[in-house]
């Protein structure tokens, strides 16, 4: 995100990502987690070396799962990637954040079920 002449927040970028069938299993810290990994690692290029850049989150408590007894290990990984980028975190409610939101709703993005069957007659 950037902001224009008039100081407006204009949008650079949407991304968007398949989870694998285990990472769809994540706790929902997690996933966000992931999705702050995978944006680094899109824009890797953009930001190293940059001053202090804003990560922007809707997951609100995300800020305690963060935290000593609960940081499990994957996400211990994950904060240490991040570690080497200036990053300042902001809390913004979906509310005021629905289009990149709605990437994470994308149905082609879940695994399909089996609605009906066919039966297939061998005399047609």
């Amino acid at each position: 995100m950037q902001f224009d002449d008039e100081g407006r927040e204009r949008l650079v970028s949407y991304q968007s990502l398949q989870m694998k069938q285990a990472e769809r299993n994540y706790p929902v810290h997690d996933k966000k987690l992931l999705a702050r990994r995978y944006a680094l690692i899109k824009f890797r290029v953009y930001r190293l070396g940059e001053q202090t850049f804003a990560v922007y989150t809707d997951h609100e408590s995300l800020w305690t799962a963060m935290k000593p007894p609960h940081l499990s290990h994957r996400m211990a990984l994950w904060l240490s990637f991040s570690a080497e980028y200036n990053i300042v975190v902001h809390y913004k409610s979906s509310k005021n954040n629905t289009l990149p939101d709605a990437l994470s709703l994308r149905p082609d993005y879940y695994p399909r079920t089996l609605l009906s069957r066919q039966v297939i007659d061998d005399n047609d």
